[in-house]
């Protein structure tokens, strides 16, 4: 009976260090998934996106998990670039004296592209008298700046993406995709360098940057990755990029101080926001650019019409602020909606990356002009060449030569 009742208490202690021991482990993954980095808004706190951990690898990654592993991955890159004489530390750790040449700016506001009649052109020839009245008039009206809009295209290049699962896109270099891409007439480049989620790493970043000046002075390369600290502003100035993606999501508080470090030593910014709050603190915070993605990072979810929605957060057209459009664009109709609103650009990756439809998407962008942001709302059906005249089609209701019958 006594070996009978301690055998039985034996199996009492058992079972209760068992349920000790699961509750301490809960504890502990519970306290790691309620921390978020860096200022991070609470919108989720699942680490993966599937409710079956087993279902992680075929799911699209949660940001979170991607923002701790690009934490880690920085504290050893950072010391590896731990001597002050690092071109890396280098890069960060001086301020930049000469004039910035602004490329990413002025590739998306494609100024280059007006000859005479942009201060910013190399080829600028002072205006007329008759030219300088009739400016002088439309100033007095209000309406100097009201002029047709040139839209800009911006190539996300990736081989995958946080957003969806597996490898839709395969090639060698990103170098190369960049140039055909810059050739086929995108304004500029985005080359994702985190390997993890979105396929890509700093030498393919150094190839496109050394690809696109081969054959363009005026196309800008910028780096898109999880930008958790300083260090990573230092890798893409020492790689030669234009600028750099500065997640709002990721980032929080802290995005004003890599804003502002970024400016001083000479790399543009693009401040990617999804919220009608993060714009806002964009906005506050004098962010040059400013990217509106349809896609919620924290909640891992689209929402198609939140770029054409938070359109009117934006001074009008020719404003301080350049601003873009994407997430989710997969068609020629989606990108001209979202330009006809107001933005100076759309950043497609997945619709243009291996398919056939990049060209297309291009040209519709290229071979355009649009209203002044002040008109998007007018409802004006119609579409514009270069030249500011009306392009002939009966998708439009401006019937062609060859349309004679097409409203009968």
């Amino acid at each position: 009976m006594k070996s009978s009742m301690g055998s039985v208490s034996y199996c009492q202690m058992n079972s209760i260090t068992i349920i000790v021991c699961i509750l301490l482990l809960l504890q502990q993954q519970s306290r790691a998934l309620q921390c978020p980095s860096r200022g991070m808004p609470s919108r989720s706190t699942r680490l993966y996106s599937s409710s079956n951990a087993n279902n992680y690898n075929s799911q699209q990654h949660d940001i979170y998990a991607a923002v701790h592993r690009k934490e880690y991955e920085m504290k050893q890159v950072k010391q590896q670039h731990s001597s002050t004489t690092d071109p890396v530390r280098m890069a960060m750790g001086y301020a930049q004296e000469t004039v910035s040449p602004m490329r990413v700016a002025s590739a998306i506001r494609r100024v280059f592209d007006d000859k005479t009649k942009n201060p910013s052109h190399p080829n600028y020839k002072e205006p007329t008298p008759e030219e300088q009245k009739r400016t002088q008039q439309l100033e007095d009206i209000g309406m100097v700046d009201l002029g047709m809009r040139r839209p800009s295209f911006i190539v996300d290049i990736k081989r995958k993406s946080l957003s969806s699962p597996g490898v839709f896109c395969s090639f060698d270099d990103a170098g190369m995709v960049a140039e055909a891409m810059v050739r086929l007439g995108a304004d500029a480049v985005f080359v994702n360098t985190d390997y993890t989620s979105y396929g890509g790493d700093m030498s393919e970043l150094k190839s496109a940057v050394k690809a696109v000046r081969k054959i363009s002075n005026t196309a800008a390369v910028v780096m898109k990755d999880i930008v958790v600290d300083e260090i990573q502003l230092g890798l893409a100035k020492e790689a030669g990029a234009d600028g750099i993606v500065l997640m709002s999501s990721v980032l929080g508080p802290a995005l004003e101080n890599f804003l502002n470090l970024a400016t001083i030593i000479g790399l543009e910014t693009i401040v990617e926001c999804h919220t009608k709050a993060e714009v806002e603190q964009a906005i506050a915070i004098l962010a040059p650019t400013i990217l509106v993605n349809n896609y919620d990072r924290i909640r891992q979810e689209l929402h198609p019409k939140q770029a054409i929605q938070l359109a009117g957060l934006f001074p009008g057209s020719g404003g301080p602020i350049v601003c873009l459009a994407g997430g989710g664009i997969e068609t020629v109709d989606q990108m001209k909606r979202h330009l006809a609103v107001g933005y100076d650009g759309v950043v497609v990756g997945k619709a243009v990356m291996g398919s056939p439809a990049a060209p297309e998407f291009i040209r519709a962008v290229r071979d355009r002009t649009l209203l002044p942001a002040e008109m998007s709302q007018w409802g004006i059906d119609a579409e514009f060449d270069v030249e500011g005249n009306v392009m002939p089609g009966p998708k439009r209701n401006v019937p062609g030569p060859t349309d004679r019958d097409v409203y009968q």
